[in-house]
């Protein structure tokens, strides 16, 4: 697939990069043991809960569950996105990220570095323009911007002509190129021209701090629209960024909350003014690329919009779009201002604990939900309660299994006394896990074995047989994940116990392949190849279960386990043998195998 980076090189950057270095950077570790410990940097505690291993080279938080390799830490620490974290890791040790048929359309072409430096450019041709402009440097005083704030959000301006910028920055046939695919020129009737003209300019940056595009404001009544942004480039997605997330995150290193608003100067103000949480959607409705970006940096989100038909519509579009992201622990929360008012407005003349008043009183998204649905419909009515449901049915659905979604259920049905079934909005295959899941807690409850199995290791066998054959082969995957060098001690394949039908067998052969295939990698590796993947959170969870003993004795365990396995497959084959001679007869060669397997079986 295009703009993909291949696993053998993240293999190579994870060995090369030490996983306590690159925390150490950014969170006070402490040794202890074969180990470095700290305090959470994700989630507030008083003791350390938080690990990171130097031999498996992965962090855990016994805490909050907070757990991965150096990417998945920077992708959490410093919130950036999968590439740009390989990008990070990878400029530290000097290699360059290969990508597999060229970067992918939504990612930077080979000359993104030339598309940044020449936008940076424009950046501080726009900031020199600002002091040379009367009125530009009046818009911003009579808005109440003061010289720090001008300088944190690098405001300028565009001079009232055609070709300040192409002048000025234009000084090759490949400059202009580079000025015009950043979005910065415009081609038409009269060639190729400045894009903004006469606007005070606002940067927009991506996540890593760096220039991707800008917003401009006009200063007087001329042509084209109040405010204009850059179009869309191979840096710039509007659907996807969002405008000062990256004064939201210098500003504090963990993020309690975000505010979004709907305009620069809304944003501006409220960082100005003892509020530096706020952030801007880039002219469109918040889309679901949004929410997710928003979630990634906190857990509680406060859309703050107008409280006309207009800003009520932008907020459900909002809420369509969050609604899917509402995993256990996030809050979204909707703020509607009075008429006439904006957060610039209001933050001015309540201050910071006036609108903090404001925000303490905002309508929670389940009941916003609720409330827009309801509008127009009778709920006194039976005819009304089902078209309630019904237009509820797959917004709900659509919410990831949890707490949340669960109370948005019961609420719809206290609503409308109306029992429904979600299945009917899930895919056949969701469908069939949840009837899964519910003939497991049956069985559980009966006392019978189940399909799903527990921790338990081979040290502490549970009661049933059953299930002490499914542990053995927990037990191999967790000692060959937290100790990979333990391959070599495996039998080469077709591994005899590749048949065997129990759960986990798959997945052990699968790590026995990566194993082999990738000189015994470290666990941080293995785990990062399952991280987008359904076992990926029940090996997480086997890379930290405490095993006991020296190296030694565990790799004799782990043979002992393989063995285990072999045996059961024996037992399995002959099994099915008896089985078929008692159904249908077995030939000669059938007889001879059996008789063989039960000849071992005895001994």
């Amino acid at each position: 697939m295009a703009g993909r980076i291949p696993d053998s090189f993240i293999d190579d950057l994870l060995a090369r990069i030490d996983i306590v270095d690159v925390i150490q950077e950014r969170v006070p570790l402490k040794k202890a043991g074969r180990d470095w410990t700290a305090r959470c940097p994700f989630h507030d505690e008083r003791s350390p809960s938080f690990t990171v291993s130097p031999h498996k080279q992965f962090f855990h938080c016994f805490g909050c569950g907070a757990h991965g390799s150096a990417i998945k830490f920077l992708m959490d620490y410093d919130r950036l996105e999968f590439p740009d974290a390989i990008e990070e890791l990878a400029g530290r040790v000097g290699l360059k990220v290969p990508y597999e048929g060229g970067r992918s359309p939504s990612a930077p072409q080979s000359d993104a570095a030339d598309l940044y430096t020449v936008l940076d450019q424009a950046a501080r041709y726009y900031q020199r323009a600002l002091g040379e402009s009367t009125a530009a440097r009046a818009y911003f005083d009579s808005r109440g911007l003061d010289a720090s704030t001008l300088t944190t959000f690098g405001l300028g301006y565009a001079p009232d002509t055609y070709d300040a910028l192409r002048s000025a920055l234009g000084t090759s046939a490949q400059r202009l190129a580079l000025l015009e695919k950043s979005g910065m020129l415009a081609r038409g009737d009269r060639g190729v021209y400045d894009r903004f003209r006469d606007r005070v300019m606002f940067p927009i940056q991506d996540r890593r701090g760096r220039i991707i595009a800008f917003g401009g404001r006009v200063l007087t009544k001329g042509e084209g629209p109040k405010y204009l942004n850059s179009p869309e480039t191979p840096l710039f997605h509007k659907g996807r960024e969002l405008f000062a997330l990256w004064q939201v995150r210098q500003a504090q290193q963990k993020i309690g909350r975000i505010l979004v608003v709907e305009g620069y100067m809304d944003v501006i103000a409220l960082h100005q003014y003892g509020l530096p949480q706020a952030v801007a959607t880039l002219g469109t409705a918040t889309t679901r690329e949004h929410a997710e970006i928003l979630f990634r940096n906190c857990s509680d989100v406060f859309f703050c919009f107008d409280g006309d038909r207009a800003g009520r519509q932008a907020a459900w579009r909002a809420a369509e779009s969050v609604l899917p992201r509402m995993r256990d622990g996030r809050q979204a929360h909707f703020l509607f201002l009075p008429d006439g008012e904006d957060p610039d407005s209001l933050i001015r003349q309540e201050g910071s604990s006036g609108f903090e008043q404001r925000l303490s009183a905002a309508t929670p998204l389940s009941e916003f939900f609720f409330t827009h649905q309801e509008s127009g419909t009778d709920l006194r009515s039976a005819d009304g309660r089902a078209r309630l449901a019904e237009r509820c049915k797959e917004l709900i659905g659509s919410i990831p299994e949890g707490a949340f979604r669960d109370r948005m259920q019961e609420m719809l049905t206290d609503k409308t006394a109306i029992r429904w079934s979600l299945s009917a909005s899930l895919s056949p295959q969701m469908r069939e896990g949840i009837e899964e899941m519910l003939d497991e807690r049956v069985a559980q409850l009966r006392g019978a074995p189940t399909k799903l199995a527990d921790t338990r290791t081979v040290a502490n066998p549970p009661a049933s047989s059953t299930d002490a054959q499914r542990s053995v082969v927990r037990y191999a995957v967790a000692l060959l994940l937290q100790h990979p060098a333990f391959i070599e001690s495996a039998p080469p394949p077709p591994y005899p116990f590749a048949i065997l039908r129990r759960p986990g067998i798959a997945l052990l052969i699968e790590l026995l392949e990566l194993c082999r295939a990738r000189g015994a990698p470290n666990t941080a590796m293995l785990l990062q190849q399952f991280e987008q993947r359904e076992e990926g959170a029940a090996l997480r969870k086997l890379a930290m279960l405490p095993l006991h003993g020296d190296a030694g004795a565990l790799q004799r365990e782990f043979v002992d386990a393989l063995n285990v396995l072999a045996n059961q497959t024996a037992r399995q084959r002959a099994d099915d043998l008896i089985a078929k001679q008692s159904e249908s007869g077995l030939d000669d060669g059938e007889k001879v195998e059996l008789r063989g397997l039960l000849a071992a079986r005895r001994r």
